[in-house]
């Protein structure tokens, strides 16, 4: 999905409950700048910024992820994996290298979670800022050393490794030594 649909998401729903930018954005906690780019389809949006205005909206993150809905069971076969979004990183100030996410349950009605396969590249920066979101998070190593700083500790995922944690403690997805990796990711986000 394009950061355009998100974006004409994002404004429909915002204007469908009569909401301002600026009251979007003191509901949510996201700057007026970031919540207009992505409106705009300006800004390659962010995880923790889109399940913030998400749950302002009182919608869930497939909402804005989602092409349309089926009642039935969501199959995505390995051949149909399309790049849903593409996330700079998990915050808008920090660059912890570039997440393509890829929806394995695009168009299931109603659900709880969010199950993605990402590929994620390495980046240049040297200082990652953490994020913070209500919910749980499930990652899965498939390939490449994968990262994660949470809180005060850094674990490092090989290929088979899993670590599951809540969302609200600061944490952080990115590359390890500058290597590629590619993961599953299960995004539990209270509604």
């Amino acid at each position: 999905m394009s950061e355009t649909r998100i974006g004409s998401k994002v404004t429909e729903l915002r204007e469908a409950l009569q909401l301002s930018v600026e009251e979007l954005a003191e509901r949510s906690g996201a700057e007026v700048s970031v919540i207009l780019g992505i409106e705009a389809g300006e800004l390659v949006p962010s995880l923790t910024p889109l399940i913030r205005i998400t749950r302002a909206l009182g919608v869930r993150l497939g909402t804005l992820l989602d092409d349309d809905e089926n009642l039935g069971p969501a199959l995505v076969r390995s051949t149909d994996y399309t790049e849903s979004t593409r996330l700079k990183a998990l915050e808008t100030k920090s660059d912890a290298g570039g997440l393509v996410f890829h929806a394995l349950a695009e168009g299931k009605a109603s659900r709880h979670m969010e199950p993605f396969y990402i590929t994620l590249t390495p980046s240049e920066a040297s200082e990652h800022e953490l994020s913070a979101h209500e919910g749980e998070e499930w990652l899965f190593a498939l390939e490449g050393p994968l990262e994660i700083e949470y809180g005060k500790d850094i674990y490092v995922l090989q290929p088979g490794d899993s670590i599951y944690y809540d969302s609200i403690v600061p944490h952080q997805v990115r590359s390890h030594q500058g290597q590629s990796a590619k993961f599953v990711a299960c995004v539990y986000t209270p509604a």
